[in-house]
């Protein structure tokens, strides 16, 4: 009897790029067609623009996680694990389960869209120190870390331990930095009625970058206007200003001043997935170099997007890349899912192009910036803009009843600054949670797929 392989069709990630890329090709392939599988160590796809929110507690973590299983249709092989290296002209996939197992899993086609990872210097002390803001854990544990600074300060009767406790500082002045800073700023200054032995003008927040406007891409009006914004709520903004060193209980600025403080929490951009270093393939800027259509030249069967590919944006021109964006990333998946399918029926593949739609900065309560299509909001309209906009990007119904819920029982009753205890007795910083040395070198990928091929022989 004849045994038809189907094609096997491999997508790592499951960002905004990797799940519309997934339901697309769901849709869109019969189940004859293609065997689809999807790499990812969570069984949910997490909506990190409302991060900062779930940080100050307004959202609850489960609200923008959006699970994967959810659908009854869902066919679509889960992997629970993370990438660690792909061998392309063997057509291997390296992966790392949750269990710590290491597998091969061989693809005809591979759509690459890792993500990124926050991006750090070489700072003494950063790693050890800084808290970062990538993850739902990440998350949880600022919320707990931070109201239970207002715990410790309120027990202690040490000046110097208190003062530190109850300074906070965000580098980061884009959007993830800006609204962090603006959503914690909120969560303390509410929680600080509730601590009457606590002085509220003892609470401080900085919020640095070494860049010299706050939010560049929103241009001078509107960064000014959110720059106003957050100095009326007493945020410290410190612009071409960096970290120099970072340790437990201080933190180092470049200009020379030294903050004493707990909690340092690091915003200041994004890299590609370190997975992309494992092709040995060309980058542009540490992400993968596409074409337009969003397949690596030279390899056949080879598609990235996202944050970890730098595709190029022909709405722009000029050598132009798409930002790291989740506006991009969502229209990024649906498009290289049908430039998949085409392939896989020999059509021609289609270059992407998007013109950008505009960018929304939500600073919590009635404060906001938005600039959408080109038109310049603040206040209570740019607000409604920020949360329509995020609302209406959510992707299932239960995640838009739960969102808009958490929303409107926040605005009504307020928030309780509960600690959750979450990962209470370990620490929570950069090095915890973003694994960096998990990933393999192009030659250990090499290495562990020839070894592998020659014991299956």
């Amino acid at each position: 009897m004849d045994i038809v392989t189907r094609p096997r069709i491999l997508v790592v990630g499951a960002g905004f790029a990797g799940v519309e890329c997934v339901r697309r090709l769901e849709r869109r392939l019969t189940p004859d067609e293609a065997e689809l599988t999807l790499v990812t160590p969570m069984s949910y796809q997490l909506y990190l623009p409302l991060l900062p929110q779930v940080a100050s507690g307004v959202l609850t973590p489960q609200s923008i996680a959006i699970s994967l299983r959810r659908s009854e249709k869902y066919r679509t092989r889960i992997i629970p694990g993370g990438a660690i290296g792909v061998d392309l002209r063997a057509k291997v996939c390296v992966i790392r389960t949750i269990a710590g197992e290491i597998v091969d899993e061989p693809y005809d086609y591979i759509v690459l869209a890792p993500g990124s990872v926050t991006r750090t210097f070489d700072i003494p002390g950063l790693t050890d120190h800084a808290f970062g803001l990538k993850s739902l854990a990440e998350a949880a544990y600022l919320r707990d870390h931070v109201i239970s600074q207002l715990d410790l300060a309120d027990a202690c009767n040490d000046p110097a331990e208190r003062a530190s406790r109850l300074q906070f500082v965000v580098v980061g002045g884009g959007y993830a930095g800006t609204e962090t800073a603006a959503c914690l700023q909120r969560l303390t200054h509410a929680a600080v009625k509730r601590y009457p032995r606590l002085d509220p003008g003892l609470i401080k927040w900085h919020l640095i970058d070494i860049a010299p406007k706050l939010m560049p891409e929103l241009g001078e009006k509107l960064g000014r206007s959110a720059q106003e914004i957050l100095t009326r709520r007493g945020i410290e903004i410190s612009l071409g200003v960096s970290i120099a060193k970072a340790g437990a209980e201080e933190v180092t600025f470049t200009d020379g001043r030294v903050v004493p403080t707990r909690t340092l929490i690091w915003t200041a951009g994004v890299v590609a997935s370190p997975l992309i270093g494992t092709l040995d393939a060309e980058t542009v800027r540490g992400r993968l170099a596409v074409n337009a259509d969003m397949r690596l030249p030279g390899h056949d069967g080879v598609f990235a997007l996202g944050d970890s590919a730098a595709v190029p944006d022909l709405a722009k021109g000029d050598d132009a890349v798409c930002p790291p964006t989740a506006q991009h990333a969502l229209r990024q998946g649906r498009h290289v899912a049908e430039n998949v399918i085409a392939s896989l029926r020999g059509r021609q593949t289609r270059p992407y192009m998007h013109q950008d739609l505009g960018l929304v900065v939500d600073l919590g309560g009635k404060d906001a910036v938005s600039k959408p299509l080109g038109y310049e909001l603040h206040g209570l309209p740019a607000q409604v803009v920020a949360r329509g906009y995020h609302w209406s990007a959510l992707r299932t119904g239960v995640a838009k009843t739960r969102v808009m819920t958490n929303w409107l029982l926040n605005a009504v009753a307020g928030d309780d600054f509960v600690r959750t205890g979450f990962q209470a007795h370990r620490p929570g910083n950069l090095r915890d949670f973003e694994y960096l040395d998990a990933y393999l070198t192009p030659e250990q990928v090499r290495a562990h797929v020839e070894e592998a091929g020659r014991a299956a022989r």
